[in-house]
């Protein structure tokens, strides 16, 4: 930490738009430079986004980050994150990534036109014919090369040496100034008729490839975000609102919370909300990736930015701008696709030190060519290779753009990794424990059966169900709801107590009633044995029992069952399939979890573990040497998926689990969790071919200039290849599809 920042001070994260960046050089300068100014503790740059991630002391000065960026030699500016501004953003800088590929475009077709008559003896030697151009040419063609395309570079290695680094920039400048200066400096000294041999063609030739690989890297890279601008692209301008005198159209950003709207048929949703009156399907597949329509009716809740299908909604509004599902979303996929995974600090160290380093090579290089007795201008050439092939494009852009592209193919498919670790490690996963209930199942209990020992079943429904009305439990939903639907009136008990993992303690007309398993039973000295009788036969059938006993007497046991997921049987073989063990931890009874295993087909089962035991499940499981993902939906299960090396929430589950989770599905499926796994282990593999790429270029193509065996031109060739290479091979990440999808 910043000495400057003292313990008791808070803190604050910032987060800038950084534009100039080049190569993984210019970002780690950037982050080196921003750590320097007093009260930041920690900065992080995202190279193919283009954003800076500061954490900082409450007092640090924004401004003083953006003109420490400024003295570096780049651009910054604050990132906004507002829905519209951030909107607005992203389109400028779609705007200005266009046109700056365009002005790349026209500049590499002037420069192709002028290198290719340099270029054309070489060729025309492979034919066995002999062209000489002529040194004032060479000259003449290769001068507005230099000028006009060198410029960037030139601009680039003066703002990095300015601000004390040194980037890729550095390299390309220096690389092609020694070929272009050498050869004029023969001209100049021995004239055109015995200027011998000259590198016009090398530093022309290293220009042209140079900008071909970097147009092709642009839109590579535009490919890789284009997540983010989808979703961004899908909130409409406009919403029409309902009033007293009659249907407005206003601006989505004049909307209010509790606002009625009306919502078309084909029109995008403006705002989260839920139905008041119609009946429509809606197109969610880019929120929640559901391939097929979603039928809604009225009390179902809509998300911002889903198509309406048919019919007409009429929508109170819930929540808007920053507060909707949608823009959650984004910045959930902001943030992963901003962070970094563990292994990129180590190619930034590598990446920082890497340009010092390879001067120092090339000038070994031209040192040693002289001392074993050959030419200047071999030793030059040899030099220049050097410089031109060891461009650290690669090294830098290998994680981050494998990064984007595989947060962005997940974040299609409904799948939202809000932390790049969680990425990174859900590849090492090899046991998956799964919360049984609205995880395994539906989380939908439904009563099933009601055995009150007076024969009166309203009777034992009702009191179960005015005991639980404060209760949020969803067994205790699924009793009110029973009660509700037979009609029966129902009343606030005079006092509640929640024994978590046990059941309740109430007081109705003044008489005890406790509801709950066999513990609690045994807690308040309640006999039960007629009630275990009853309950072993329901559990027997996979049923959830709950006794019910009035005044220190049980008077009836209530049996309720949850549907498991239709999908779950073939979620848990893919698991399988993936070499992974599938483990279910509920807090019901051995032998209701032992039926329910049975019917999904898993074999391991942790049962009658209470709320406040499931992380210490999960902790015991990792103490065995197994790297855990836990997937659960409810408050209770948060502690257990901060527990476990990787939190998976089902997106219908409660806020908590989601923001305690590293990865959230936006749809309730358990085959959604092999496919968060199969996209974790596909990034991870481009993370690695991309850095093995990247290395093996340098490893290999540096030694080969050194010793000669690179011409300057082959070298700038291999550089581009590097760049574009890692960039492809990221992209290809975007055609993955989630499996789950195939077997619906």
């Amino acid at each position: 930490m910043d000495a400057a920042v003292t313990p008791d001070e808070a803190l604050k994260t910032v987060r800038l738009d950084v534009f100039g960046m080049t190569c993984a050089a210019c970002s780690a300068r950037v982050e080196k430079v921003l750590s320097r100014v007093p009260g930041v503790t920690h900065a992080s740059v995202n190279l193919p986004l283009e954003t800076a991630e500061i954490g900082a002391a409450e007092s640090t000065d924004t401004n003083a980050l953006i003109k420490a960026i400024e003295k570096a030699g780049y651009e910054a500016k604050i990132h906004e994150d507002s829905a519209k501004s951030r909107r607005a953003g992203a389109e400028e800088a779609d705007d200005r990534a266009s046109a700056y590929e365009r002005r790349t475009f026209l500049l590499l077709v002037f420069s192709a036109l002028l290198a290719l008559p340099l270029v054309a003896p070489m060729v025309a030697m492979l034919f066995g014919i002999h062209i000489t151009i002529p040194p004032l040419v060479q000259l003449a063609l290769a001068t507005p090369v230099q000028i006009f395309a060198g410029s960037r570079f030139y601009t680039g290695a003066f703002k990095a040496l300015r601000g004390g680094g040194a980037n890729m920039d550095v390299l390309v400048a220096l690389g092609t100034s020694a070929a272009y200066g050498y050869s004029l400096y023969r001209i100049i000294a021995n004239g055109p008729a015995h200027a011998g041999h000259l590198y016009f063609e090398a530093s022309a030739v290293i220009l042209t490839l140079i900008l071909f690989g970097k147009l092709l890297e642009l839109r590579a890279k535009r490919t890789t975000t284009s997540a983010i601008r989808s979703l961004m692209a899908l909130r409409p301008d406009v919403a029409h609102r309902i009033t007293d005198s009659g249907l407005e159209t206003v601006s989505v950003d004049d909307l209010r919370e509790g606002d009625r709207i009306l919502v078309k048929p084909g029109e995008r949703v403006p705002a989260d909300g839920k139905i008041l009156e119609g009946v429509s399907e809606l197109d969610e597949s880019l929120i929640t990736g559901e391939s097929l329509p979603v039928s809604k009716e009225p009390g179902a809740e809509v998300i911002a930015g889903t198509i309406n299908g048919s019919g007409a909604l009429d929508v109170r509004t819930t929540a808007l701008d920053e507060n909707t599902k949608l823009a959650r979303i984004i910045r959930l996929v902001e943030a992963a696709q901003t962070g970094k995974a563990p292994v990129q600090h180590l190619v930034d160290r590598v990446s920082a030190i890497f340009v010092p380093v390879i001067v120092a090579i090339a000038l070994a290089t031209f040192a040693g060519w002289l001392v074993f007795g050959f030419a200047l201008d071999e030793a030059v050439g040899a030099a220049v290779a050097v410089l031109v092939i060891a461009c650290p494009c690669a090294l830098g852009l290998a994680t981050p753009t494998a990064l984007v592209a595989g947060t962005g193919a997940a974040a299609r498919a409904g799948i939202l990794i809000r932390d790049i670790e969680a990425l990174e490690v859900a590849h090492k996963i090899d046991t998956i424990v799964f919360d049984k209930t609205g995880t395994l199942t539906e989380g939908k209990p439904a009563v099933t059966d009601i055995r009150a020992f007076d024969r009166n079943e309203d009777r034992l429904i009702r009191i179960a169900a005015c005991a639980q009305l404060p209760s949020e439990h969803p067994l205790a939903r699924t009793m009110i709801a029973e009660a509700e639907k037979r009609g029966l009136p129902l009343a606030q008990p005079s006092s509640f107590k929640s024994v978590p993992g046990r059941g309740l303690i109430a007081t109705i007309a003044e008489q005890s009633v406790v509801i709950g398993n066999a513990r609690l039973m045994d807690d308040q000295g309640i006999d039960r044995f007629m009630a275990d009788q009853i309950a072993r036969g329901f559990e027997a059938e996979g049923k959830t029992c709950a006794t019910v006993a009035v005044a220190g007497r049980v008077v009836g046991v209530i049996a309720m069952a949850d549907r498991i997921r239709e999908e779950t049987p073939n979620a848990l073989d893919r698991l399988r399939s993936l070499h992974l063990t599938p483990v279910m931890l509920t807090g019901d009874t051995q032998v209701v979890a032992q039926t329910v295993a049975s019917r999904i087909g898993i074999d391991k089962i942790t049962a009658g573990v209470p709320p406040e035991g499931k992380a210490d499940a999960i902790a015991s499981l990792r103490m065995g040497g197994s790297t855990v993902a836990m997937v659960g939906d409810g408050v209770n299960d948060a502690p257990a998926l901060a527990a476990a090396d990787v939190g998976i929430a089902m997106g219908e589950g409660s806020d908590v689990a989601m923001e305690t989770a590293g990865i959230t599905l936006m749809r309730s499926r358990p085959g959604l969790v092999a496919d968060a796994i199969a996209v974790s282990r596909a990034t991870v593999s481009k993370i690695r071919q991309n850095l093995f790429w990247a290395f093996i270029y340098n490893v290999i193509g540096i030694p080969l200039a050194a010793f000669g065996l690179l011409t300057p031109a082959v070298a700038g060739a291999a550089m581009a290849l590097s760049s574009v290479s890692v960039v492809t091979n990221a992209g290809l990440l975007a055609r993955w599809r989630p499996k789950s999808d195939a077997n619906k």
